[in-house]
């Protein structure tokens, strides 16, 4: 999805790290009470340091909702999630994104028009009825929606097996987007084997599927991926274990299935945490998550030895868009009453988004 976002004028594209971080010192002294700034575990420490909230996606947009004091909610994250804590806060809070180009690519990989045409394939071949939809937290607003009307709900990285269950007790099959490997994992983890999932490629005709795939698999896993969590491989884990025989590999669960059985510990980024503060003193630990949040971890535990899992360090390219400069340029924005880059969702959009996560709470 193509998003707009004008240059930063000269006086910000320009300015030292120490200027910068003075000004968005002074303008968040200013605002106040008025004003929230949530930051995603996977944002650069120049941004990091200004966040009244930490915490994956979802965490912080209930965090957003839970605040009724702040009139402005700038969130240091991507697209989806602030869509997200739009749809969950009130009417009279308004939620910016510093940069209108921190989408994320596994997000894009499955768009309304290309599900609903999935949604019609299946339909023309077997019971839609039968058939439950979930969309990882990791979607658009649109997504959301589709799964709210069509009975199905959110998950997260967390409740993807209580949500995956769910789903499984109301239908006989299940399309899961857009994270291919999140819906696996989940499905194994849930004991179901290979021959019961099939990719859906949004790319060819009928997902790539013959009509006996479309009504005898119970999970159509839709063909997406988190760029950077792809990236690490079953190479790296055993390259690890070669050096450090005593070492513990933590993965996030949107890592291809063949390196996740490999690891000691599989969750989300919370999760992880957890993990890593809960390991024994002088633990060496590779992680298999985005840099920023595994450098935050070793800058956390110097008595933990605490390294990325691949080491040609990958960051998240459109979670790395929001910088000082951005942040900066939104909160001055408001001192001179311009409220920039706002993330809105229409209304029936985020009623329906609302019905599938409000689900997603009563399953978990």
């Amino acid at each position: 999805m193509i998003r707009l976002q004008p240059p930063l004028p000269e006086r910000y594209t320009a300015a030292p790290p120490d200027d910068l971080a003075t000004r968005i010192g002074a303008a968040k002294a200013s605002l106040g009470e008025g004003l929230m700034i949530l930051g995603h575990h996977y944002q650069r420490e120049e941004v990091m340091r200004w966040a009244d909230r930490r915490g994956d996606s979802f965490g912080l947009s209930r965090m957003a909702a839970d605040t009724t004091s702040a009139e402005f909610i700038v969130f240091c994250g991507v697209h989806f999630m602030a869509e997200s804590a739009d749809i969950l806060t009130g009417d009279l809070q308004q939620i910016l994104l510093p940069d209108l180009t921190a989408g994320c690519s596994m997000a894009d990989m499955a768009d309304i028009d290309s599900v609903e045409e999935a949604w019609d394939a299946l339909g023309a071949v077997t019971d839609v009825e039968q058939i439950v939809p979930v969309t990882y937290m990791n979607s658009s607003a649109a997504l959301k929606a589709f799964v709210g009307r069509h009975g199905g709900a959110v998950c997260t990285s967390s409740n993807a097996r209580a949500v995956v269950s769910w789903a499984l007790d109301r239908g006989h099959q299940l399309l899961f987007f857009p994270d291919q490997h999140l819906g696996r994992n989940t499905a194994y983890q849930l004991g179901y084997a290979a021959d019961a999932m099939r990719v859906w490629d949004p790319k060819r005709d009928q997902g790539g599927l013959s009509d006996a795939d479309l009504k005898g698999a119970t999970f159509f896993l839709w063909k997406g991926h988190c760029s950077v969590h792809q990236r690490f491989r079953p190479a790296h884990v055993e390259a690890f274990r070669a050096e450090h025989p005593d070492g513990l590999v933590f993965a996030h669960p949107e890592c291809a299935h063949e390196t996740v059985v490999l690891a000691d510990e599989v969750g989300s980024t919370d999760y992880i945490i957890k993990a890593v503060d809960a390991a024994p003193l002088g633990a060496v630990i590779a992680v298999a998550t985005e840099i920023h949040l595994v450098q935050r971890l070793a800058a956390k535990h110097p008595d933990k030895s605490i390294i990325s899992l691949d080491p040609l360090i990958c960051p998240c390219s459109t979670m790395f868009r929001v910088d000082a400069a951005h942040l900066c340029w939104v909160l001055e924005g408001l001192l001179e009453g311009d409220v920039r880059n706002r993330i809105t969702v229409d209304p029936e959009t985020a009623l329906w988004a609302r019905v599938a996560l409000e689900r997603m709470l009563e399953i978990t």
